[in-house]
């Protein structure tokens, strides 16, 4: 349990100049770094309610379209019993994370480390006033009750407002381990509610990274080498300067920037540079050659992070044995919104207004490339237009303070598509071995599964090859099924291509391997393909209900219109269990047409389920990008992908039917973003299999591939 604190009235005063301070609560957390000693008390407050009843929350995540500015006051004003919404919203600026811990939106946190700190802070607030309020009336505690922002004494029917009761709370001590609701109680939590924003996305009032404003701003476009690790050696600055609105040039580490009175005018500056180029060592890497690549260290032996029995034995004395080779490319996140950072760089200190996921990553980078005391960096956290990950890296960040610094004056730098498409942190490339083998009876009795793969960690932070090998092999190394004999290794195969984070990182890939070639044994056992799973899921309850939802809503088995077949696969991720059912249809020409998706979810306790519908929707719509469109290739040093008339995604009229569904939990919140992205590649491949006969094994699935030509 969380330790919860009071804000002094003085310390609340000093900062805010708010008469009548009321119940100010935070975190009791260790001392602050060296460093972060000038930064006040009010960063570590959560909740504050006033002597007018007005209750404010201070919200930590950032927002990028997965609603966690809506579900965590969700929790909090549930546990603090009041009605909804009736509060203020304070979006937090990144701050020392040992203020409020991890800001980070990714991994699917946010819910999942915020439900027990938030429940308490509500918790224990509930229980001051409570306290306050039998005080008040010189009754016991346990006979009154707190009840949509009043406590009411139950025998007498006397009542106070949280308003009344907050500035004699705030004198009673804070108490250890309040209790907690009983989730039967919950009016908020579990309810489908429409997220607080809506309406300022609706109207155009939100604001996006894109929209910062800031006085005396200049525009910036970069001119930066199109070749991965190649530098710009010379350009023409007389000509960019005499583009109308153009105001000046200046070099950054990244390239040249273009600062302009408007973002157009920027980019015609930058078309005027005519920019030279090093191209450096990397100008003749291609998809080809990292093929080669993967060839070669495929053969070399592999760093082994699964090894239970001896699956060579086993499959030598095995009475079939199966061999399957999946691959998977590089792929762009793509955001609808461009990269973009509005620094404001000065001598002794630097605010910064970004889309980020990351604030704190991003706030610490800048505090150490740029020598300003951690304090005297304000990074004030937008909405972003789509992350899935490539907001975690805080290149265009510190690109943006750079740009700033050399201008001397505040610069929005904005990319454009080309831009981030081309100079991305990409899904790695992977390539998977598998081989398996049956017994006379058709049971699964050793499993092989070599992942070859470009390694995140490694490129990012440095990581062994043992921590590589542990994050390129999850997914791979944590089957749930049960199998006797199982070996699980992997070999690195790292180029100069820059990798980062993609939702779901390599859950992405190696369930399309794992789940496609479960298929494919169970073809070869004869044996239906949810039955075949089920019969290895004795020993993991939560997977078998997730599949059997999922089959259920699907009517597994059933007859489906002419020319519709189903495929499903089953995935754990961050926490959760996910299943998917696939219905797809096959042309003639080999074209692949999705209808519908059943998807079936175990995240425990569902905060929102407007908020997981909408998540899985688009983990579902991700992931059939990555299916069936997305790849990035290399040739001459460079991504060729430029656009979305090259880099294509799911259209609307290509938009399946979803529906979601998902398991009674009453356990904690797990993770909701990622974990239904991950089934629905290989569902697909399987429903094209039941659809076709043939077995897709790379992605994304082409035509071709169908056809056999």
């Amino acid at each position: 349990m969380n330790a919860i604190t009071k804000v002094s009235r003085r310390e609340f005063l000093k900062l805010t100049g708010v008469a009548g301070t009321g119940l100010v609560l935070g975190f009791h957390l260790p001392p602050k770094p060296d460093g972060w000693a000038a930064v006040e008390p009010l960063t570590n407050s959560w909740l504050r309610i006033g002597p007018d009843g007005e209750v404010t929350f201070w919200v930590h995540r950032p927002d990028m379209g997965q609603g966690a500015r809506t579900a965590l006051p969700m929790i909090l004003a549930d546990e603090l019993d009041i009605e909804w919404p009736q509060f203020e919203r304070v979006f937090l600026p990144a701050v020392d994370p040992q203020v409020y811990g991890s800001q980070t939106a990714g991994g699917s946190t946010s819910i999942r480390t915020s439900w027990v700190p938030l429940r308490t802070a509500g918790a224990t607030a509930r229980a001051m006033l409570t306290s306050a309020a039998a005080e008040t009336w010189g009754v016991d505690a346990g006979s009154c009750r707190a009840s949509l922002g009043t406590v009411v004494h139950e025998s007498s029917g006397r009542s106070l407002s949280y308003g009344e009761l907050a500035e004699k709370a705030a004198t009673l001590p804070v108490p250890d381990d309040p209790p907690f609701k009983d989730p039967e109680d919950f009016h908020i939590v579990g309810k489908p509610t429409p997220r607080l924003d809506n309406p300022a996305r609706v109207n155009g009032s939100l604001t996006y990274g894109m929209d910062v404003k800031v006085s005396g701003m200049l525009h910036a476009c970069i001119a930066r080498c199109p070749v991965f690790g190649g530098s710009v050696t010379g350009y023409d600055e007389a000509a960019a300067r005499a583009v109308d609105g153009v105001r000046g040039v200046v070099e950054v580490p990244t390239g040249v920037a273009v600062l302009a009175d408007s973002t157009w005018a920027a980019i015609k500056g930058r078309r005027a540079l005519n920019p030279k180029f090093d191209y450096g060592e990397s100008a003749d890497l291609s998809s080809a050659k990292i093929a080669e690549l993967f060839d070669e260290k495929q053969a070399e032996e592999g760093y082994a992070t699964l090894d239970d029995g001896d699956a060579d034995a086993a499959l030598a004395g095995a009475a079939q044995v199966l061999d399957a080779v999946y691959e998977v490319p590089y792929i762009a996140h793509s955001p609808l919104e461009p990269m973009n950072c509005t620094a404001d760089a000065r001598d002794d200190r630097c605010e910064i207004w970004a889309p980020t996921q990351a604030p704190q990553w991003a706030h610490g980078v800048v505090a150490q490339t740029f020598g300003y005391e951690p304090q005297n960096v304000t990074l004030n956290i937008a909405f972003s237009g789509g992350g899935f990950g490539r907001r975690l890296i805080p290149d265009f960040v510190v690109e943006a303070v750079h740009v700033s610094k050399a201008a001397a004056a505040p610069v929005k730098v904005v990319w454009t598509r080309e831009d981030t498409m081309h100079h991305g942190y990409y899904r790695p490339a992977s390539r998977h071995i598998l081989r398996a083998g049956l017994d006379d009876s058709g049971n699964l009795i050793a499993w092989k599964h070599r992942v070859v793969a470009h390694s995140i960690g490694a490129t990012l932070q440095g990581s062994d090859l043992r921590g590589a090998a542990r994050e390129a092999t999850s997914g791979a190394r944590d089957l749930p099924y049960t199998i006797p004999n199982c070996h699980v290794d992997f070999c690195m195969a790292n180029t100069i291509v820059p990798v980062g984070y993609f939702r779901s990182v390599y859950n992405t890939q190696t369930p399309f391997a794992n789940e496609t070639f479960i298929d494919e044994l169970a073809t070869a056992a004869g044996v239906d393909p949810v039955v075949f799973r089920m019969r290895m899921l004795d020993d993991h309850p939560r997977h078998r209900g997730v599949l059997g939802l999922a089959a259920e809503k699907a009517r597994w088995g059933q007859p489906l219109p002419d020319g519709h077949y189903q495929g499903i696969a089953l995935h754990y991720s961050f926490g959760s269990w996910a299943a998917e059912v696939a219905e797809v249809s096959v042309g003639d020409d080999g074209s692949v047409r999705v209808h519908k998706v059943i998807c079936a979810v175990d995240c425990g306790i569902v905060v929102n389920p407007d908020d997981l519908a909408a998540q899985a929707e688009g983990a579902i719509v991700i992931g059939l990008t990555a299916a069936l469109k997305a790849e990035i290739t290399i040739d001459e040093g460079r991504v060729v992908q430029g656009n979305y008339n090259d880099y294509p995604l799911l259209r609307i009229d290509e938009m399946p039917e979803i529906e979601v569904h998902y398991v009674k939990s009453d356990v904690n919140p797990t993770g909701v973003g990622e974990p239904p992205l991950p089934p629905i590649a290989p569902a697909v491949a399987n429903a094209i299999f039941a659809a076709s006969g043939v077995r897709v094994r790379r992605m994304p699935i082409r035509p071709e591939d169908i056809r056999g030509t």
